[in-house]
């Protein structure tokens, strides 16, 4: 069938993909009541209106009449019905004014944060479930917890300053918040300079609480573990106990990397470590347990995973910010090919004939340019996304080789 397809045997690959991807472009859409850059009013009236006519609160007549309410595009629009949003999603008011790119903005890079942030806990509470599937509380009480509580302690914290701002209309400046937050730990409104940043009672003592907490979650990722592991591998030496199986709660030794061949058929995993134990590498007993633990690697490998995750902490959250390079890019592109392009040839009064060549430049451009190149460009940062800051929370690599879903192999699978 793939043959018969030719050049879309990729895209008839990725059906799925595509499906949700319009799926959610759709939703996106309704987000900003917008139809391309067209402006829509499906879910109610505006809350805003004319400044010098309160009367006027059409958004669509506004934007193809600038000269009926010069001021939308100058001064801005007045809020007729404070405390009262709009019903889903930007309130359409907002399109073509001159505060547009500033409010849509601010609002889009905080959205991407709270993305970010959201996606990352859900990514350590999978590790969470690893740790609970093989049976490591170790790795639970030494990297989920403390992981936990440094993300959420600066970056939580954040998004909650985020949600408060929206929900009670506040000018505080998060920037100068978080900055501050470890340069004048506890000075919250700049000394009297700032007080719009002092958002709720008792702020100043919890920032410092969840600085102090972030700091020694550095610490409590990095050296219990593997002293931990140390002392276990001592205890078992001096015991001089055989190589058998090892109790639930060690994690010592649990994770050994299996060869595809084993994985598949259930055999003995490469370089003669037995499943069961019986012998590593030739050597039995304590000799097993002193060639296979290394200290050092060991530290070096919580070291490098510690650090990892700390500065992580900081360039996966920053990395989300794409989300809103991308969203910029694409609503400006947009904006372009149709008020520049198609509706600035029919503002002008070209004859039918530009009208029609106006249109067919504008449909190409959005096909090839916002519903190909864009949507390219989209998917692939949605997957650098999902891989590097999603999946590098809980996704180690070991065990056996992942199988995707087909419908090919379970139909050559007998019955």
């Amino acid at each position: 069938m793939k043959q018969d397809l030719g050049g879309l045997a990729m895209m008839f690959g990725g059906r799925y993909i595509i499906l949700l991807m319009a799926i959610f472009s759709i939703f996106t859409g309704l987000i900003y009541n917008e139809v391309f850059p067209v402006v829509t009013t499906w879910f109610g009236r505006t809350r805003f209106a004319c400044a010098t006519n309160h009367t006027l609160t059409d958004p669509v007549h506004i934007m193809m009449d600038p000269g009926s309410c010069p001021s939308a595009f100058q001064t801005g629009l007045q809020m007729t019905t404070p405390g009262t949003p709009f019903a889903f999603g930007v309130d359409p008011a907002w399109h073509g004014t001159r505060t547009e790119l500033s409010f849509l903005n601010s609002m889009k890079m905080k959205m991407s944060v709270l993305l970010g942030v959201v996606q990352m806990n859900a990514g350590i509470i999978l590790s969470f479930f690893n740790q609970r599937h093989f049976a490591d509380p170790l790795s639970t009480v030494c990297e989920f917890i403390p992981q936990m509580i440094f993300l959420n302690s600066l970056f939580g914290y954040l998004c909650v300053l985020i949600v408060m701002k929206w929900a009670t209309g506040s000018t505080a400046d998060l920037y100068h918040t978080l900055i501050y937050m470890f340069l004048s730990p506890g000075d919250v409104d700049c000394s009297g300079k700032c007080p719009e940043n002092k958002m709720f009672a008792g702020q100043a003592d919890l920032q410092v609480f969840l600085l102090l907490m972030s700091l020694i979650a550095v610490p409590w990722m990095l050296l219990p573990k593997p002293f931990i592991l140390k002392r276990r591998h001592e205890a078992r030496s001096q015991q001089g106990s055989a190589y058998g199986l090892l109790p639930p709660d060690d994690s010592a030794y649990r994770f050994q990397r299996f060869t595809e061949e084993e994985g598949v058929s259930g055999g003995e995993p490469a370089g003669g470590h037995s499943r069961h134990g019986a012998s590593v590498g030739g050597h039995s007993g304590g000799e097993g347990h002193d060639e296979e633990f290394d200290f050092t690697e060991v530290m070096v490998h919580q070291m490098v995973h510690t650090i990892e995750f700390v500065l992580g902490g900081v360039s996966n959250t920053a990395s989300y910010l794409r989300l809103w390079a991308l969203s910029l890019a694409h609503s400006q592109l947009s904006a372009v090919f149709y008020d520049r392009l198609l509706m600035g040839t029919i503002r002008s009064g070209g004859s039918r004939i530009a009208i029609c060549i106006a249109f067919y430049v504008f449909a190409c451009a959005t096909l090839g340019v916002l519903l190909g190149m864009e949507a390219l460009s989209a998917f692939l940062h949605a997957l650098r996304l999902h891989w590097m800051e999603f999946n590098n929370k809980f996704y180690h690599g070991d065990g056996y080789p992942f199988t995707p879903f087909s419908f090919a192999a379970i139909d050559k699978e007998p019955l």
